[in-house]
Protein backbone atom coordinates (compact mmCIF):
# COMPACT_ATOMS: atom_id res chain seq x y z
CA UNK A 1 0.00 0.00 0.00
CA UNK A 2 1.39 3.81 -0.99
CA UNK A 3 1.16 5.66 2.49
CA UNK A 4 2.27 8.56 0.57
CA UNK A 5 -0.65 8.83 -2.02
CA UNK A 6 -2.80 11.09 -0.87
CA UNK A 7 -6.25 9.59 -2.11
CA UNK A 8 -7.53 6.47 -0.33
CA UNK A 9 -7.52 3.00 -2.65
CA UNK A 10 -10.33 1.16 -3.12
CA UNK A 11 -10.29 -0.75 -0.23
CA UNK A 12 -10.33 2.40 2.08
CA UNK A 13 -13.03 4.31 -0.02
CA UNK A 14 -15.27 1.40 0.24
CA UNK A 15 -14.76 0.96 4.21
CA UNK A 16 -14.80 5.35 4.27
CA UNK A 17 -18.32 5.35 2.47
CA UNK A 18 -19.50 2.71 4.86
CA UNK A 19 -18.46 4.54 7.98
CA UNK A 20 -19.72 7.80 6.69
CA UNK A 21 -23.05 6.15 6.06
CA UNK A 22 -23.00 5.03 9.54
CA UNK A 23 -22.10 8.00 10.95
CA UNK A 24 -24.63 9.99 9.07
CA UNK A 25 -27.37 7.41 8.77
CA UNK A 26 -27.70 5.71 12.16
CA UNK A 27 -28.26 8.99 14.07
CA UNK A 28 -30.98 9.73 11.67
CA UNK A 29 -32.69 6.76 12.12
CA UNK A 30 -32.32 6.43 15.82
CA UNK A 31 -33.47 10.53 16.01
CA UNK A 32 -36.70 9.53 14.03
CA UNK A 33 -37.75 6.35 16.40
CA UNK A 34 -37.25 8.51 19.22
CA UNK A 35 -38.96 11.48 17.76
CA UNK A 36 -41.95 9.04 16.62
CA UNK A 37 -42.03 7.14 19.56
CA UNK A 38 -41.13 9.17 22.25
CA UNK A 39 -40.87 12.87 21.08
CA UNK A 40 -37.15 13.29 22.30
CA UNK A 41 -34.00 12.98 20.07
CA UNK A 42 -31.43 11.04 20.02
CA UNK A 43 -29.11 13.62 21.80
CA UNK A 44 -31.91 14.10 24.29
CA UNK A 45 -31.55 10.42 25.34
CA UNK A 46 -28.18 10.37 25.31
CA UNK A 47 -28.37 12.93 27.79
CA UNK A 48 -30.67 11.44 30.34
CA UNK A 49 -29.07 7.88 29.85
CA UNK A 50 -25.55 9.22 31.01
CA UNK A 51 -27.41 10.85 33.89
CA UNK A 52 -29.18 7.98 35.01
CA UNK A 53 -25.77 6.04 34.73
CA UNK A 54 -23.84 8.51 36.91
CA UNK A 55 -23.59 8.61 40.91
CA UNK A 56 -26.53 9.81 42.45
CA UNK A 57 -27.69 10.19 39.08
CA UNK A 58 -26.03 13.78 39.13
CA UNK A 59 -22.95 15.42 37.08
CA UNK A 60 -21.35 18.65 36.79
CA UNK A 61 -22.80 19.75 33.62
CA UNK A 62 -19.51 20.12 31.76
CA UNK A 63 -18.36 16.43 32.80
CA UNK A 64 -22.23 15.73 30.96
CA UNK A 65 -20.99 17.53 28.24
CA UNK A 66 -17.99 16.33 27.61
CA UNK A 67 -19.26 12.41 28.06
CA UNK A 68 -22.62 13.65 25.59
CA UNK A 69 -19.78 14.95 23.06
CA UNK A 70 -21.43 18.28 23.44
CA UNK A 71 -20.43 22.03 23.63
CA UNK A 72 -22.12 23.83 26.91
CA UNK A 73 -24.14 25.50 25.21
CA UNK A 74 -25.95 23.26 23.39
CA UNK A 75 -26.09 21.36 26.74
CA UNK A 76 -27.71 23.82 28.72
CA UNK A 77 -30.20 24.36 25.97
CA UNK A 78 -31.11 20.92 26.62
CA UNK A 79 -30.72 21.26 30.69
CA UNK A 80 -33.42 23.96 29.72
CA UNK A 81 -35.84 22.22 27.99
CA UNK A 82 -35.50 19.02 30.40
CA UNK A 83 -35.65 21.24 33.44
CA UNK A 84 -38.96 23.00 32.24
CA UNK A 85 -40.37 19.45 31.79
CA UNK A 86 -39.19 18.38 35.17
CA UNK A 87 -36.68 15.83 33.86
CA UNK A 88 -33.95 17.58 35.37
CA UNK A 89 -32.91 19.80 38.20
CA UNK A 90 -29.64 21.69 38.34
CA UNK A 91 -28.29 23.06 41.51
CA UNK A 92 -24.57 24.62 42.26
CA UNK A 93 -21.98 22.10 43.03
CA UNK A 94 -22.05 22.39 46.87
CA UNK A 95 -17.95 21.20 46.56
CA UNK A 96 -17.27 23.88 44.30
CA UNK A 97 -19.23 26.67 43.31
CA UNK A 98 -18.25 27.35 40.18
CA UNK A 99 -19.68 24.52 38.81
CA UNK A 100 -23.51 23.52 38.12
CA UNK A 101 -24.77 20.16 38.94
CA UNK A 102 -27.84 18.44 37.04
CA UNK A 103 -29.56 15.47 38.44
CA UNK A 104 -31.88 13.42 36.93
CA UNK A 105 -35.26 13.55 38.47
CA UNK A 106 -38.20 10.94 39.11
CA UNK A 107 -39.98 12.51 35.94
CA UNK A 108 -36.75 12.24 33.77
CA UNK A 109 -36.04 8.56 35.22
CA UNK A 110 -39.68 7.63 34.22
CA UNK A 111 -39.27 9.26 30.15
CA UNK A 112 -35.97 7.39 30.26
CA UNK A 113 -38.02 4.41 30.93
CA UNK A 114 -40.55 4.66 28.76
CA UNK A 115 -38.55 5.35 25.90
CA UNK A 116 -35.79 2.80 26.76
CA UNK A 117 -37.61 -0.84 25.15
CA UNK A 118 -38.25 0.81 21.94
CA UNK A 119 -34.96 2.90 21.24
CA UNK A 120 -32.66 -0.47 22.61
CA UNK A 121 -34.72 -2.36 20.13
CA UNK A 122 -34.17 0.00 16.98
CA UNK A 123 -29.86 -0.06 18.42
CA UNK A 124 -30.19 -3.65 18.39
CA UNK A 125 -31.96 -4.62 15.13
CA UNK A 126 -29.67 -1.46 13.38
CA UNK A 127 -26.54 -2.21 14.80
CA UNK A 128 -26.16 -6.06 16.84
CA UNK A 129 -28.69 -8.21 14.99
CA UNK A 130 -26.40 -7.98 11.44
CA UNK A 131 -23.34 -8.98 13.04
CA UNK A 132 -22.15 -11.94 14.69
CA UNK A 133 -20.54 -11.85 18.43
CA UNK A 134 -17.09 -12.50 16.49
CA UNK A 135 -17.53 -9.34 14.04
CA UNK A 136 -19.13 -7.29 17.08
CA UNK A 137 -16.06 -7.78 18.95
CA UNK A 138 -13.73 -6.41 15.93
CA UNK A 139 -16.09 -3.53 15.96
CA UNK A 140 -15.55 -2.87 19.21
CA UNK A 141 -12.11 -3.27 18.77
CA UNK A 142 -12.04 -0.85 15.69
CA UNK A 143 -13.57 1.38 17.00
CA UNK A 144 -12.64 2.08 20.01
CA UNK A 145 -8.85 2.69 18.55
CA UNK A 146 -10.49 5.15 16.21
CA UNK A 147 -12.73 6.76 19.17
CA UNK A 148 -9.04 6.75 20.99
CA UNK A 149 -7.34 8.92 17.99
CA UNK A 150 -10.44 11.28 17.63
CA UNK A 151 -10.71 12.14 21.32
CA UNK A 152 -6.71 12.52 21.50
CA UNK A 153 -7.25 15.17 18.17
CA UNK A 154 -6.44 18.81 19.37
CA UNK A 155 -10.23 20.64 18.62
CA UNK A 156 -9.72 22.49 15.00
CA UNK A 157 -6.47 20.59 14.29
CA UNK A 158 -5.01 19.25 11.35
CA UNK A 159 -3.47 15.29 11.96
CA UNK A 160 -0.27 14.72 10.98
Amino acid sequence: MDTQSPWLDDDQQDLWQALLTVVIALPAALDRQLQRDAGISNFDYGVLAQLSMADEATMRLSDLARVCDSTQPRLSKVMDRFEVRGWVARRPDPGDGRYTLAALTDAGRQKLTESAPAHVAQVKRLVFDPLSAAQRRHLEAALTRIAATVRREPEGGLGP
